[in-house]
């Protein structure tokens, strides 16, 4: 029966993208309203790891099922983003290895502005890409980038003596980095819902 409905060109998976859109938005508001001053530390860890992390993995998987190698791609990476930073938080604060060499503070702000700007290489050509996509998908990946490169300032230089600001400004371009993915994930829902688009996400800038 599977196979036969393959043939005809049918998919029996739905859409993964609101759902990697919705653990990818959830996840950044929390820790960018930490970094922001207004949400207290730790709550981000756990939803980092279960919803940023392997719910956005799963959805990164679901995308390879669908063929869409743009959406396996970056729902993949950026789960991997969460997984990666929730554990290396939990490691930190437990009686690792990695508890000793990241109590020097200037080490671990080194670390994290280079965890950031590593993401921020990928997220150069996906930003690239996704302009073919739609205006929404790019939206994303633009204040992403912009967020990703405050918050490598910010920790260079809180690593170098520096005031938190620019980790501060950092925090809400991360919480505008999660409105816009929210929107994305919102108009997936309903336009998934309904035969013809209801919530614009706009064209590609370029392309097909």
């Amino acid at each position: 029966m599977a196979e036969a409905t393959e043939e005809r060109g049918f998919s029996r998976v739905a859409d993964p993208a609101p759902l990697g859109l919705a653990a990818f938005a959830l996840a950044t508001f929390l820790l960018s309203g930490h970094n922001a001053t207004f949400i207290p530390d730790g709550i981000w860890v756990g939803v980092a790891i279960i919803y940023g992390g392997l719910i956005q993995l799963l959805a990164g998987m679901w995308e390879f099922r669908n063929r869409n190698v743009f959406g396996a791609t970056a729902f993949s990476t950026y789960g991997g983003f969460w997984l990666s930073l929730g554990i290396f938080v939990v490691m930190i604060n437990t009686q690792t290895a990695f508890y000793t060499v990241f109590q020097n503070k200037v080490e671990l702000n080194n670390a994290l502005a280079w965890f950031l700007i590593a993401f921020a290489i990928f997220n150069t050509y996906m930003l690239l890409w996704a302009s073919r996509l739609n205006l929404a998908t790019f939206a994303v990946f633009l204040v992403l980038e912009i967020t990703e490169i405050l918050l490598a300032i910010g920790y260079f230089l809180l690593a170098h003596g520096h005031s938190a600001y620019w980790l501060h400004v950092g925090g809400w371009a991360g919480i505008v980095t999660a409105l816009v993915a929210w929107y994305a994930s919102a108009a997936g829902v309903v336009n998934g819902m309904s035969p013809k688009p209801v919530v614009p996400v706009g064209r590609p800038l370029w392309g097909d």
